[in-house]
Parts: C-alpha cells; structure tokens; sequence
C-alpha cells in the first residue's frame, strides 16, 4: 500500500515533470510558427527552416508521452534520446550544452519521484543508506 511519503514523491515528481513539459511544448509552438529569432537560432546550429516543423512535432509527441502517466517512461527515454541529440548540436557548434544535461537530468528525477517501481529499480541512494 502506498505510504504518504510515497504520495507527496509523486506529487513532487508530477510538478516537477510540468516544467520540462511547459517548456518543451511552448519550444515546439515556436517551431511550428517559426518566428524569426527561432528559425535564425536554429540555422545558426545547422537547421534548416523546413526541418523546424518535423522538429517541433517530434519534440511535442515526445512531451505529450512523458506528461501522460501510461507512457511517461516511454516519454522520458525518447527526451533522453531528443536531448542527446540537442547536446550533440550545441557541442558540434561550440556553444553551450549545460541547460539540456540538466533539462535531461530535471527529466530523470521527476520520473524517478512519480514512479516508484521506477524507483525501486534505480534508487537515488544505496538501501544500506537508509
């Protein structure tokens, strides 16, 4: 049975996982009306206008899934993949990749804090611990 600990770790999880998926889908809301600061920026990192959309999509389909409780772990190793990629970009240009590794790590934590199965297979801290 769930304890009330285990209660206030989800909820904490479930607010925490509203930040990424805020972001993530006012950032695909951009890529879909693509004003000119976000097509400059993207080009600037080698993305062409016409791949904005498919982008945008995929970043939207993969926030979708991880704020939905069914499909949040499915959610969250595809945005593991979506970040990796994001953090190659920044790397290959020569500009900062900090914000989408702890983007990535926000999105961890909040699983780990919604899920306890979840939890249980990854603790954050060794049982011997406790």
């Amino acid at each position: 049975m769930p304890t009330s600990s285990s209660h206030k770790r989800a909820r904490a999880g479930r607010i925490l996982s509203a930040l990424p998926v805020l972001f993530l889908l006012a950032d695909a809301v951009g890529k879909f009306v693509q004003p000119e600061a976000v097509v400059t920026a993207s080009a600037e990192l080698g993305f062409p206008p016409e791949t904005l959309v498919a982008l945008g999509a995929l970043e939207a389909t993969c926030a979708v899934l991880f704020a939905l409780p069914r499909t949040a772990v499915l959610g969250a190793v595809l945005l593991t993949g979506y970040l990796g990629g994001a953090t190659a970009t920044h790397v290959i240009h020569g500009s900062s990749f900090g914000f989408t590794v702890v983007f990535g790590a926000i999105v961890w934590l909040a699983m780990l804090l919604r899920d306890d199965r979840l939890l249980a297979l990854m603790p954050l801290r060794h049982p011997r611990s406790l």
